[in-house]
C-alpha cells in the first residue's frame, strides 16, 4: 500500500494546511476556501466526467447509457442535488478507440479539471488512461468493463470497478452449463484482448483446460465472423459462450442462425441485453433469442415489480425524453446512483480523499443482487451475478444470485439493498 500511504500522506499536510487557514477565518470563509481547493468541487456544483462510445463499433446500446446516467444526475439535482450540490456531467466521445480515450480523459482532467470520472467505458478505452488518471491522483470511479484491472488497490489507488468481473461471471455460467447440459459440447467466441482472455479463463478454471472443444475469436475493426461461427458449428458446439459486445453477440446469433445452426448461447452481461440485440436481429428477435441466457446483477428492466426499476423507469420518463428503457438504462443509472451514494457519504465539504474512503467505508451499497467489493484492499465492483434467460421475447431473472469464493460458485442469500425514498441515497 505504498502509493496509498503517500496518499494518506499528502492528505494529511493538506489537512494540516487547511487547519491553518481555517483559524486565520469565519467558518463560512473556511467553506468557501475548502471548496476551491478541491477540482471539480465549488459551493454549488460537482463536476465530473466520463468517456462513452457514443459512436463506432460499441455505440450500439452502449451509448444510451451515459444518457441515463445523466437523467438520474438531473433527478438528483431537481430534488436538491448532493449537500447542497447539483451534479454536472461531462460527456466525451471516444468511439471505444484507445487514443481518443486518452484525449478525452486529459481534456476532462487538465482542462475541465473534474472531481472525478465516473464510468468509463470500455477495457481498451480505460487500460489507455488508467496510469495518467492515477498519476493525476483523480478518483477513476466504477469502471464500465468487467476486467480484474480495476481491482488493483496497491497499483492503481484510485480506481474503482462497478461490472461483475469477467472471471466470476463466466465461473458462474461454466457451474450452471455443467448442471443444465451436462452432455454437450462446450465452445467459446469472444473478443481478442482482455475482455475474451479473462472470460475464456473463468470457463476453464470450472470446465478445465480441455473442457471447451473450440475457441474462435473476433476483432471489432471486423464485423464479418462467418468464419469462426461456420467453425464452431464444423466443430460441433452445442453450448457457446459469449465474451462479445452486442454487437458481436448478435452477429454470432444472426450468422449461426444463418447457417441453419441453433446452439444454446450463453453471455456475459457485456452483450446479453435482449433489447440492444434485438435492435440488431429485428422481426427474427423472439425466435433467436429464445433460450439465451446471459449474467447480470442489476435489477431487471422487465420486472415491473421490481421497486428500483419502477423508479428508474419513472425517472426515464421524465428526464430521459422517454427514450426505450432496457438494461442500458438500468445501467446507466445504477452507475448514477452508486456515484450520489459515495458523494453523500463523503461528508458535506467532499475532497477526493475523502471520497476513497467513504468507498472503502462498506457503506456504500449499490443496488445489485450480489454485493460490492469495496473495501481497503478490494476495490472489486459487483462480486456475483444472476442468470436471465429470454422465453417468448422477454428477458427474465431465475434461479437465486451466486459469489464465488475462491474456486467455488456459491448461492449468495443475503437481500438486496431496499430502494430508499424517491430513490435517493439517505
Amino acid at each position: 500500500m505504498m502509493i496509498r500511504s503517500k496518499l494518506r500522506l499528502g492528505t494529511a499536510v493538506l489537512a494540516a494546511a487547511a487547519l491553518g487557514l481555517a483559524s486565520c477565518a469565519s467558518p463560512d470563509e473556511g467553506g468557501e476556501a475548502a471548496a476551491e481547493d478541491v477540482p471539480g468541487i465549488t459551493d454549488t456544483t460537482v463536476t465530473v466526467g466520463t468517456h462513452q462510445p457514443l459512436t463506432g463499433p460499441a455505440a450500439a446500446g452502449y451509448s444510451t447509457i451515459s444518457p441515463a446516467t445523466k437523467a438520474y444526475f438531473d433527478y438528483v439535482n431537481d430534488n436538491g442535488g448532493v449537500n447542497g450540490r447539483t451534479i454536472e456531467y461531462i460527456v466525451k466521445d471516444d468511439g471505444y478507440n484507445p487514443a481518443n480515450t486518452q484525449t478525452a480523459v486529459r481534456e476532462m482532467v487538465l482542462q475541465d479539471e473534474v472531481f472525478a470520472l465516473v464510468g468509463g467505458l470500455g477495457t481498451p478505452p480505460h487500460s489507455a488512461v488508467l496510469d495518467f488518471v492515477n498519476d493525476n491522483e483523480v478518483p477513476d470511479l466504477f469502471v464500465a468493463s468487467g476486467s480484474p484491472t480495476w481491482n488493483q488497490p496497491e497499483d492503481y489507488p484510485y480506481t474503482y470497478g462497478f461490472m461483475v468481473d469477467y472471471p466470476t461471471e463466466s465461473r458462474i455460467l461454466a457451474t450452471y452449463a455443467q448442471e443444465e447440459f451436462p452432455d454437450k459440447t462446450y465452445c467459446f467466441f469472444g473478443q481478442d484482448d482482455d475482455f475474451g482472455e479473462e472470460f475464456q479463463a473463468g470457463l476453464e478454471a470450472v470446465l478445465g483446460e480441455d473442457g471447451l472443444a473450440d475457441t474462435q475469436v473476433y476483432s471489432t475493426a471486423n464485423t464479418d465472423v462467418a468464419a469462426q461461427i461456420s467453425a464452431m458449428k464444423e466443430a460441433g458446439c452445442e453450448v457457446n459462450f459469449l465474451a462479445t459486445i452486442n454487437g458481436f453477440s448478435a452477429q454470432a446469433v444472426g450468422t449461426a442462425a444463418k447457417l441453419g445452426y441453433f446452439p444454446q448461447w450463453m453471455a456475459s452481461s457485456a452483450g446479453g441485453d435482449f433489447n440492444t440485440l434485438s435492435g440488431y436481429l429485428g422481426e427474427n428477435t423472439n425466435k433467436l433469442l429464445q433460450g439465451f441466457v446471459s449474467a447480470n446483477y442489476l435489477p431487471g428492466y422487465s420486472d415491473t415489480e421490481d421497486e428500483w426499476t419502477a423508479k428508474f423507469s419513472e425517472i426515464n420518463e421524465e428526464y430521459n425524453a422517454g427514450a426505450p428503457f432496457d438494461g442500458n438504462t438500468i445501467f446507466g443509472m445504477s452507475i448514477g446512483y452508486l456515484f450520489v451514494e459515495a458523494l453523500k457519504e463523503a461528508g458535506e465539504n467532499p475532497t477526493r480523499e475523502s471520497l476513497l474512503e467513504a468507498l472503502e467505508s462498506g457503506n456504500v451499497t449499490g443496488n445489485g443482487h450480489a454485493p460490492l467489493g469495496f473495501g481497503e484492499d478490494s476495490h472489486q465492483g459487483y462480486t456475483g451475478a444472476m442468470l436471465t434467460r429470454v422465453d417468448n421475447g422477454v428477458q427474465s431473472y431465475f434461479g437465486t444470485p451466486f459469489v464465488v469464493t475462491g474456486d467455488e460458485v456459491e448461492e449468495y442469500t443475503e437481500e438486496r439493498p431496499a430502494m430508499p425514498a424517491d430513490g435517493l441515497p439517505e
